[in-house]
């Protein structure tokens, strides 16, 4: 039963982190050289990477808090599991081959490849660690609400957990042991939710129950309330926050880094192809379990939040052996989605803070010269301290409302650097620097406000324009970068047209450019 100590979960939990560790030591006897540790030698197979990327893109949100959503407001959701699935759409056609092969790390070491400025570098790097903090959070918090839910646990042991489990594997090997550990991870995730879909779905059918109220806004919310039913203007709320999946997926910095693991262009494409098929897989089975949720638990537990319906349903439909196995097995999977978003943004963030900071600083100030594994480990420890100490003060906010912000954060900025830094020429320093500024500057500012709880108390457009921002910051960001970059035509950087065409040209080609000097 929910609330007390259960063997079956505590087993799987424990086989889910074994697993990850031991996967993680095998990437470190394959991690030899730099290129390993950041893009896993740039060899990564399309469909291997597209595992690794679905490993690690399924997080939170979408293993808990899809179906928590579902079950608070019906079918009116169903628009959320697509919005994550058509970001990739939109990388694949806009951003996902230029960005491979412009042969860079990070997005900031994009930025400066194309712009060729140490201060738009610095901007993207101060924003790639705020954006990977903030959805480090909603981890952190899944995982302690999962070992609640199902074994009765501290939830700051299963914050724990996920920080010391993510660590050991990051630290161990890099880019090269994520990418095996992700890839095993997805369909962990996978098996861990289709399973007992249908095996729940054929008790439901033999059961005769009625059919759900699959589009009652005024379902049951139990614990947390959405904001998309707590706020007023849900049209707007809806739209905005749909504009920052479609859009804020190509920011995300442990999305972008796996495109620098492919080793083409073309590579790339086929990744993302295989990705967008991979996430509709996945996305089928937790609106599935939401509506469940709202036959056989029309009324939580107390204490109890909408983003736990998903291990809280197998024990009410079938008490007993069966419902706990089936618990401990969509906790295993939930935390399988913990571990890979959480090594993937840990990943991308140390790899920004090694390169900006430790590597370089670091070295300097000690007067030595410290090993680059070093320096990494180092900077995974600040990667996951910090977020996992916030997540002891961020206020209770839904755990897809949470990754939200994080959306909406990436597309106010990444999104316009990326979209302009790759097809308009005329993007300048200047231009990008005021559109990461003014984009990053609005939406975190908001994001701050809606967690100090800013306009919370009052009705209107105030708390929702707060709370879902992608729809204003983002036309401001990038209306920002074209208006400074047409007023600043000297700032534009000279080689702009010979990187255009690296972005663009078959690798085949640059590569023969590169060889004659032009």
């Amino acid at each position: 039963m929910p609330g007390s100590t259960s063997s079956w979960g505590v087993a799987a939990i424990t086989l889910v982190c074994l697993a990850t560790v031991a996967v993680g030591a095998l990437g470190l006897r394959l991690s030899r050289t730099t290129s390993d540790f950041y893009v896993a030698g740039r060899v990564v197979t399309a469909g291997w990477n597209a595992s690794a990327i679905g490993g690690e893109y399924l997080s939170a949100a979408s293993f808990l808090g899809v179906a928590g959503l579902v079950y608070s407001l019906g079918t009116h959701m169903l628009w959320l599991p697509v919005g994550y699935t058509l970001g990739y759409l939109v990388l694949l056609v806009l951003v996902a081959a230029p960005l491979r092969r412009s042969g860079a790390y990070t997005i900031p070491d994009f930025a400066e490849a194309r712009l060729q400025s140490d201060r738009v570098r610095r901007l993207a790097s101060l924003l790639v660690v705020a954006i990977g903090w903030l959805y480090l959070l909603p981890q952190f918090q899944g995982a302690g609400l999962a070992l609640r839910t199902v074994t009765g646990g501290s939830p700051a042991l299963g914050s724990f957990i996920v920080a010391v489990v993510v660590f050991a594997s990051v630290a161990a090997g890099g880019m090269r042991s994520i990418t095996l550990v992700q890839a095993m991870q997805y369909w962990i995730k996978l098996f861990a939710i289709a399973v007992p879909a249908f095996v729940l779905l054929w008790l439901w059918a033999r059961g005769g129950q009625p059919l759900p109220s699959v589009s009652d806004p005024a379902g049951p919310f139990g614990g947390a309330l959405p904001a998309y039913a707590t706020r007023e203007h849900p049209l707007y709320a809806t739209y905005s926050t749909m504009l920052a999946l479609c859009f804020g997926t190509m920011g995300l910095p442990h999305v972008l880094v796996r495109f620098y693991t492919n080793p083409d262009g073309r590579a790339a494409r086929r990744t993302t192809v295989f990705v967008i098929a991979l996430l509709g897989l996945f996305y089928l089975f937790p609106p599935v379990l939401g509506m469940l949720g709202r036959i056989y638990l029309p009324d939580l537990p107390q204490d109890a939040r909408a983003d736990s319906i998903l291990l809280l349903l197998p024990s009410a439909m079938v008490p007993g052996m069966l419902g706990d196995l089936l618990s401990a097995v969509l906790a295993a999977g939930a935390f399988a989605a913990f571990l890979s978003t959480a090594s993937g943004l840990t990943v991308s963030v140390a790899g920004v803070v090694d390169q900006d900071l430790f590597s370089s600083r670091l070295n300097r100030r000690l007067g030595g010269d410290l090993p680059r594994r070093k320096t990494f480990r180092l900077a995974c420890v600040v990667a996951i301290a910090i977020p996992y100490a916030a997540s002891w003060l961020a206020p209770s906010i839904t755990l897809a409302d949470t990754v939200g912000m994080a959306f909406a954060i990436a597309a106010s900025t990444f999104c316009p650097l990326l979209i302009l830094g790759v097809w308009w020429r005329r993007l300048s320093v200047a231009g990008a620097a005021a559109g990461l500024l003014v984009g990053g500057g609005l939406a975190l500012g908001a994001t701050l406000a809606t967690f100090a709880g800013v306009g919370s108390s009052v009705s209107g457009w105030l708390p929702v324009l707060l709370a879902q921002p992608a729809a204003w910051t983002m036309p401001l960001a990038f209306a920002t970068a074209v208006i400074v970059s047409l007023a600043t035509p000297r700032s534009v950087p000279l080689n702009a047209t010979r990187v255009m065409v690296r972005l663009h040209a078959p690798e085949e080609v640059t590569g023969r450019v590169g060889s004659h000097g032009d």
